[in-house]
């Protein structure tokens, strides 16, 4: 089961909302601070934890986890059926701001590594416009079955960003993961980092930022 997400309430009427997605064994609240503190006023903030499970690349051993690692070979196996479980839910947070009144167009999705890669999959997913998509040195998972794959949200803005010295999720999955997306996307900008790692800088946090105020301006 998840945990309870960490959420930032806007700080005038509510208008637009970020669902930002966390990397392996981290929670809502390893992103929050920094997603609050670059939002506007009118933004909604929510930084859901992953269910905590065993994952098979940390030789089983139980954290939060958006669904199973199994290698980290670009061509090796993926869990897709946990792939799947984990896009409903997001799926369902998303649903849920739109019963409450947000339009779906004016909800980001966003996410850091496992995070990122869920959130690009889970908006290639979505039926419903979104204002745009952040995926932060990640990946996109079961990319064998993209573009074909691709149901919706193919013209929106997509901002992804890669450290050019990252150990974790290599530069060249990010630019793999760039090419294959320009293949089918309208607006994707890819943004390299030079020797940042498997983290952020002020650099990144500044371009989310100018994004954000882009895709979800005041109303």
């Amino acid at each position: 089961m998840a945990g309870s997400p960490v959420i930032i309430a806007a700080t005038a009427k509510h208008t637009a909302t970020v669902i930002f997605l966390h990397g392996l064994g981290d929670t809502g609240h390893g992103w929050a601070s920094g997603m609050g503190a670059i939002r506007s006023s009118h933004v909604k903030v929510i930084c859901p934890t992953a269910p905590t499970m065993p994952v098979t690349l940390n030789g089983g051993f139980r954290m939060p986890s958006w669904f199973d690692l199994r290698t980290l070979d670009a061509n090796g196996p993926e869990d897709e059926e946990g792939i799947k479980r984990a896009t409903e839910l997001v799926h369902g947070m998303i649903e849920q701001e739109v019963k409450a009144g947000i339009p779906s167009n004016r909800i980001v999705l966003g996410g850091f590594s496992q995070g990122g890669a869920l959130a690009l999959y889970s908006a290639l997913k979505f039926p419903k416009p979104l204002a745009g998509v952040i995926a932060l040195s990640c990946w996109l998972p079961l990319h064998k079955q993209f573009p074909a794959a691709a149901v919706a949200n193919k013209d929106i803005p997509y901002i992804q960003c890669h450290g050019d010295c990252d150990p974790i999720v290599p530069y060249k999955w990010g630019q793999m993961t760039a090419s294959l997306l320009k293949q089918f996307l309208r607006q994707i900008e890819f943004k390299t980092y030079r020797g940042m790692m498997h983290s952020s800088s002020d650099e990144e946090i500044l371009d989310l930022k100018a994004f954000l105020e882009k895709v979800i301006p005041p109303q």
